[in-house]
């Protein structure tokens, strides 16, 4: 779907096995950026490339013209089809350094965060070209929408960044945002916090586009940033009263905190315990939303 004169954005579906025959069906969102070429932000899991070339096919552009992938951070449905799209068009990709090893060493990601179905989820390594952090600017080639700056969100992972399109007020922030309701990821609570802080505080987002989300506009960019703090602290209220004053096994605390906030069962997985070992590690603080 166009979303803007320059932007376009792909919903693209796709399933993480989590155990022998139970499937979670996720999304994630893909956006392209028009100009004399084309950068793509995010690429989706290991064969998303199909529906992205035939998007790009059916808006009278070449997928050839794909110059620049930049990935807002290394987790599988990211990078997942970006060594196909690389293959296919010779384009350069960028990230943020701490991600690099990540991504040019799926391997090695998949050693440190085994996520459930990863070898179906990644196509494979790529280099990065690019290291981009905080402040950068890049001005997507010859596009009517002008500069955007690199903002550093870590949290969700430790190589999260966004981005913002100035001319446009487009905010492409992968998952830095928590949905509320939704699967909550992060490494990092405070860090979460002050991320969505962080894009909270920039003046003139017209529209928000979020990996996990639907596109937001006007004053619903801004209160999704709001329904997320909201829903951090829920989260870390859960953690905390399912934990108690001991240390419950993580597994055992991952589906009481999980029941409390309504998550199905099949979502009671490793990445999720992760999640909520995060907000163990700050157990001292009752609420995540002062001073942050």
């Amino acid at each position: 779907m166009q979303i803007t004169p320059s932007i376009h954005g792909i919903r693209l579906p796709f399933g993480v096995p989590v155990a022998p025959g139970i499937t979670i069906n996720r999304f994630v969102y893909t956006y392209l950026i028009y100009g004399e070429t084309i950068t793509l932000i995010d690429t989706g899991v290991s064969g998303c490339e199909t529906q992205i070339f035939e998007y790009i096919h059916a808006t009278g552009r070449d997928p050839s013209e794909i110059a620049l992938i930049i990935l807002t951070h290394s987790h599988p449905d990211h990078i997942g089809a970006a060594r196909a799209i690389q293959r296919a068009t010779g384009c350069s990709i960028a990230a943020h350094p701490a991600g690099r090893a990540w991504i040019e060493d799926v391997e090695l990601q998949c050693r440190e965060r085994p996520v459930p179905g990863f070898t179906t989820l990644v196509s494979g390594s790529v280099q990065v070209d690019n290291e981009l952090v905080d402040g950068d600017a890049i001005e997507p080639d010859e596009t009517r929408a002008g500069e955007m700056q690199v903002f550093y969100t870590p949290g969700h992972s430790a190589d999260s960044i966004s981005l913002f399109l100035h001319n446009e007020g487009a905010l492409f922030s992968g998952d830095a945002i928590p949905v509320s309701g939704d699967l909550p990821v992060y490494d990092d609570a405070l860090l979460s916090v002050r991320s969505v802080k962080k894009l909270k505080a920039i003046r003139g987002i017209q529209v928000l586009l979020s990996s996990w989300d639907e596109p937001r506009k006007g004053d619903d960019a801004y209160r999704q940033m709001d329904l997320a703090l909201d829903y951090l602290q829920q989260v870390h209220k859960a953690v905390l009263a399912s934990a108690g004053d001991g240390l419950p096994d993580p597994m055992e605390l991952t589906g009481k905190a999980a029941a409390v906030l309504g998550l199905p069962p099949q979502a009671v997985n490793p990445l999720l315990a992760r999640t909520f070992a995060a907000n163990l590690r700050v157990r001292d603080r009752k609420s995540l939303l002062s001073d942050s």
